[in-house]
């Protein structure tokens, strides 16, 4: 029976969830639509149509969604050279795979976005299998991408717990059978992430790391 780590990227393991905050509201002010920025910081880690209906109302006219989306793809873009991981996340990584568990990136990211992902992370000898937003027809809160990443890797729901930063993650979490452990370090307090379902709640990658024995994914087993 195999055993593995699925994990959400922004937010998690690379510092971005700031940085789409300030890009979705500068895209969202250049289309007649200025926010409070911390409206939308509670939004990051949706898909970006569920984000526009979260933070705009669904019953608003929709004909510049497509710009907005575009303008935030254009502004974040500007950040891939600079992106870094948050502490402790490629150790964090290499340890799960040094314990014979299958490291799974859970993303919704466009597949150029996770590859600057992935370089800003550089544990690409720790990951076994990837998800990005072309393998889902939704995204979070949906469970789409949490289920592709469990039929890409072959992993069963009851043999990996899914690590994440938002309540959007936990609700994917729930709605496809797997543990929720969750990270402060995308800026969601603990207690709204345990009300999402996570069974703990650490800072950041690197004290999960510390503390990874007693952790759900300590109870976790490794391949046969």
């Amino acid at each position: 029976m195999q055993f593995g780590v699925l994990f959400d990227v922004d937010g998690t393991l690379v510092d971005t969830t700031f940085l789409h905050a300030v890009c979705w509201a500068e895209a969202m002010r250049q289309n007649g639509h200025p926010v409070p920025m911390a409206d939308v910081h509670h939004a990051i880690g949706m898909s970006g149509d569920k984000l526009l209906d979260h933070v705009l109302g669904e019953d608003r006219e929709h004909d510049a969604d497509d710009a907005m989306d575009d303008a935030h793809k254009t502004l974040y873009k500007q950040y891939w050279g600079r992106l870094r991981p948050l502490p402790g996340a490629a150790d964090l990584l290499r340890t799960c795979a040094g314990r014979g568990l299958d490291v799974v990136l859970a993303s919704s990211a466009s597949d150029e976005e996770l590859a600057a992902l992935r370089s800003a992370l550089d544990a690409d000898d720790a990951i076994t299998e990837t998800t990005s937003s072309s393998d889902a027809d939704e995204g979070k809160p949906a469970p789409d991408i949490v289920q592709t990443a469990l039929k890409k890797s072959g992993l069963d729901a009851g043999c990996v717990v899914f690590v994440g930063d938002a309540v959007w993650d936990g609700y994917a979490a729930h709605k496809s059978g797997v543990t929720f452990v969750a990270l402060t370090c995308g800026g969601t307090p603990a207690d709204e992430l345990r009300a999402a379902g996570a069974v703990e709640v650490w800072r950041d990658p690197a004290d999960l790391l510390a503390n990874l024995d007693k952790s759900a994914i300590g109870a976790l087993g490794g391949k046969d």
